[in-house]
């Protein structure tokens, strides 16, 4: 059992949970993710970490609560525990001196583009940030990415905040005024991943994406997470999740992820049958 030391709402829809998790948090690296089962009978569902503290002993996660388990991760409180945790999983991000870094993140890939640039940053970077959500109220880890960014951009869907548009639409003006970019990383939802690498390829500027495969064990056993790269089958979960943005087939991608939908909707309708 794993206990959560803090629970927060980050806004109505995403949780924001501190787990004591030591093993893991000893030996966390930014791009990482873990495999979390709430309850004895509960699914195992993949999410990113958002945070990580070998001193604290402690690992973050961030979750839209969407389907079934994470609405069920919503309910928890401090104290409460967590049947398992497994992880960290997945490849950790590759580090280099990159030189001018654009890290592009929307909804709740925010979570994950937090330890991303900081690590980034800490590589000795300069950091461009862009951030963006539907509205104001629905930024998260504004504050944290803005604290390891040397420029920092705010977009959002209806104008709340920042720049009434798409966080495409700043890479768009930067890459026109020429600016110096040595590489873009992007997180979030599947379109706006997609939509970045297309504006970058022409421009042959080096592009890595974090991709959000359905997973079962996280370990490279089941390929429910497969993802074709280059027009060959990786697993998002052994071989990523980051992978090269140009080589990415987002629309395989999104097409096996609505395979379970039926599924997820008679899950969430029983589990809130029974509460």
């Amino acid at each position: 059992m794993y206990d959560i030391v803090k629970s927060d709402k980050l806004t109505p829809d995403v949780i924001k949970l501190e787990i004591r998790a030591p093993h893991i948090a000893r030996k966390a690296k930014a791009g990482q993710f873990i495999i979390v089962t709430p309850t004895e009978h509960g699914e195992r569902i993949p999410l990113t970490m958002a945070d990580f503290s070998p001193e604290k002993g402690t690992v973050t996660i961030a979750a839209l609560e969407v389907g079934k388990t994470t609405r069920e991760l919503g309910t928890m409180k401090a104290g409460d525990k967590l049947f398992s945790l497994v992880g960290p999983l997945g490849l950790p991000t590759e580090l280099h001196k990159y030189g001018d870094v654009v890290s592009i993140g929307g909804g709740i890939g925010l979570a994950l583009m937090y330890p991303v640039v900081r690590a980034l940053r800490q590589a000795g970077n300069y950091t461009i940030n862009i951030i963006g959500a539907r509205n104001e109220k629905l930024l998260i880890y504004e504050d944290e990415i803005k604290s390891v960014s040397d420029e920092f951009y705010v977009c959002t869907d209806d104008g709340s905040k920042g720049h009434h548009g798409f966080v495409s639409d700043v890479l768009k003006k930067l890459i026109a005024e020429n600016k110096k970019i040595d590489m873009v990383y992007a997180v979030g939802p599947i379109i706006m991943m997609k939509v970045i690498a297309n504006i970058t390829k022409p421009h042959n500027i080096k592009t890595v994406v974090s991709l959000n495969p359905i997973m079962v064990d996280g370990t490279g056993m089941c390929g429910s997470c497969r993802v074709i790269i280059g027009g060959k089958t990786k697993f998002g979960c052994v071989d990523g999740p980051e992978f090269d943005g140009h080589q990415v087939d987002f629309d395989n991608l999104t097409a096996r992820n609505k395979r379970y939908i039926p599924e997820e909707q008679v899950a969430l309708r029983k589990w809130q049958g029974a509460k």
